[in-house]
């Protein structure tokens, strides 16, 4: 690991003594990315989590727009074990921890009611990558996943990237990755956004704008398991195609917003060509000003409103209630792996898995 780049007077106030810690013979720290324009990035390579997201609002004043942590402490311990972290090897649900991939059925650990979700207990989010920081705007990850960890075969080599952008506020996330056994690959990040700005208590995202590229969803059974059918998002609270405010709708008597304490489904992305990098999303707070545009190569897109936020404590004494904060996870359909007509996530020896996934930020001053 190499971190040879100051982490002092960061804007997010974090100290790197809090993120250093030897764990499993693995070093964790603190890391901080910049660009010209004053955009700050504060992560650490257990779980790459993202720790905080500095940016400007309509009057130019700062503030972390993701509900982050400030020590690896609390990063590890945290009531939301996936916050802001990378998820593997398959992120979301697969159907009661089991799959079977060319006549061989693999179990995987369960750890979501009957099911398996973001790859197990002890995924991705829950391991020390080795981190090479290259200049002050981009550092590279890497990780290991041997055969068999969490029931997934295949020894899977995963490389990613953190990179902010020079000319523009912009997070571009690239992953990479290769096996020698077949395999299931459905990586993602689990980014926690609010544009208004952590707080005590955070504020709740219900009123930021939303709209998603996407005319059909994937509706989930009451375990959150697609029941297969692609859906129309046409008639129902579903429909993003055009803004609307995320609480607007959230508390309709819908099945599927009961089923989930609000959104949290997967979108089907509108895509000229599969695999094209493209506009997924768009984000908006009006109070601030702050809006985000989410660009992905991923077919579908998870929009979760952070239902189950119970509340807890993250940066400098912020809380994080139930709504205060909404994401974007870029990624295969959930449970693909017993789905056979959903598009596929099976890496073969010899593949790469690729996906890029850009987080924009601006400033709408009107």
């Amino acid at each position: 690991m190499s971190n040879t780049f100051s982490t002092e007077g960061n804007r997010s106030g974090l100290i790197r003594s809090e993120f250093r810690k030897t764990l499993n013979e693995k070093k964790t720290d603190l890391f901080i990315l910049k660009n010209k324009k004053g955009m700050e990035v504060a992560v650490t390579n257990y779980g790459c989590a993202l720790l905080s997201v500095m940016l400007p609002d309509k009057e130019g004043k700062y503030a972390n727009v993701i509900l982050g942590h400030d020590s690896i402490d609390r990063v590890i311990n945290s009531p939301e074990p996936f916050l802001n972290t990378t998820i593997g090897r398959y992120g979301n649900r697969i159907a009661n921890g089991r799959f079977i991939l060319f006549g061989e059925t693999h179990e995987l650990t369960i750890n979501n009611g009957p099911n398996s979700l973001h790859g197990g207990p002890t995924g991705f989010h829950a391991r020390v990558w080795d981190a090479l920081q290259v200049d002050e705007s981009t550092i590279h990850f890497t990780y290991f996943s041997a055969d068999g960890e969490e029931g997934f075969p295949g020894n899977l080599e995963v490389e990613m990237t953190y990179r902010v952008e020079e000319e523009e506020n912009a997070l571009v996330i690239e992953y990479r990755a290769t096996t020698d056994k077949a395999t299931v690959v459905n990586l993602t990040n689990h980014a926690f956004f609010n544009l208004a700005g952590i707080a005590t208590p955070t504020p709740t995202i219900e009123d930021h704008i939303v709209t998603i590229e996407s005319s059909f969803y994937t509706p989930v059974d009451k375990t959150s398991i697609p029941t297969g059918e692609i859906a129309p998002v046409a008639g129902t609270p579903m429909d993003f195609r055009t803004p609307h405010a995320i609480g607007e709708r959230i508390n309709a008597e819908f099945e599927q917003l009961i089923i989930g304490a609000g959104y949290d489904h997967c979108y089907v992305v509108d895509k000229t060509e599969s695999g094209e990098l493209s506009l997924a999303a768009t984000c908006k707070d009006l109070k601030s000003g702050r809006t985000m545009e989410v660009y992905t190569t991923e077919a579908g897109v998870q929009l979760y409103t952070g239902n189950w936020l119970n509340g807890f404590t993250g940066a400098h004494g912020a809380t994080y209630p139930a709504r205060s904060g909404i994401c974007f996870e870029a990624q295969c359909f959930p449970d693909t792996p017993n789905k056979s007509y959903f598009p596929s996530a099976t890496l073969l020896p010899g593949d790469e898995y690729q996906q890029v996934t850009i987080y924009k930020f601006g400033v709408d001053k009107e």
